[in-house]
Formats: structure tokens, C-alpha cells, sequence
């Protein structure tokens, strides 16, 4: 299981953008890089439109993964976000997690995007470090 992620402001930026407008709703995406640190943001539709769950459109999906093995990149992370909250990986996050990648959680609390990281393993979860250059 790989821990932690770098990543500069602008990914941060990017990431807020995506599920600010896709709002009420829960957005998703993709986090591809080299080494811990995240290069690019893939934003993904969420195939459930749901303000409580994720899936991502699974076309979107595999072009953005093709994209990323055509770069020579790595999957580093998935980020989605709970609008309404929690500020955590929630119990079906955790049943779904199919990559060890670092799952990104954006919650919005007080109008203001709170972002954790989070690896899960073998039906756990532990805070990881997102560390923001």
C-alpha cells in the first residue's frame, strides 16, 4: 500500500473546482503521477449522480486510464467528495476500494473544502499525508 501523496496548490485548485461545481452532487476523479507525486488531475463523471455515492462513468474511466498508461504514469489516487460530509472515508468508500492508491475525501464544512487523505487496507482505513507544495 503506498502512503501519501505530494501535490502542488494548483491540483488542490483543480480537484475543488471539479466538485464545487458538480455540487450537490458527489464528484470523482483520478490522480496520475510518478513516485508519490501527483502530475495530473483527471476529472471523471459520476455515473450515479447521487449526492451520497460515487461511480465513475466507466468510458471516462478507461480513457483516463489508457491516457495515464500512455504517459508512462502511475494511478497514485482517486478523489471523490462528500458534499454533505463526513469528513472521512465512509463505509461503502471503504467495501468499493479496488486500487491501493490513496483515496482523497473533499467535504465541504462551513462553505470551505476540507481535503484528507485516507489508504484502505483489508477493510480499514488510516489517515495518510497529503502534503501540499
Amino acid at each position: 500500500m503506498k502512503t501519501g501523496l505530494v501535490l502542488t496548490r494548483m491540483h488542490l485548485v483543480e480537484m475543488i473546482r471539479h466538485v464545487d461545481a458538480c455540487a450537490p452532487l458527489e464528484a470523482c476523479g483520478l490522480l496520475a503521477g510518478r513516485a508519490g507525486r501527483v502530475e495530473t488531475v483527471l476529472p471523471i463523471a459520476n455515473a450515479e449522480q447521487s449526492p451520497v455515492k460515487f461511480r465513475m462513468d466507466p468510458l471516462e474511466q478507461l480513457r483516463a486510464f489508457d491516457w495515464i498508461d500512455q504517459r508512462g504514469l502511475d494511478l497514485l489516487g482517486i478523489f471523490h467528495s462528500h458534499p454533505a460530509g463526513p469528513e472521512t472515508v465512509s463505509p461503502t468508500d471503504i467495501a468499493e476500494a479496488s486500487y491501493p492508491v490513496v483515496h482523497v475525501v473533499l467535504s465541504r464544512q462551513n462553505g470551505e473544502w476540507r481535503t484528507r487523505g485516507f489508504c484502505i487496507e483489508d477493510g480499514q482505513a488510516f489517515d495518510t499525508v497529503l502534503q501540499v507544495e
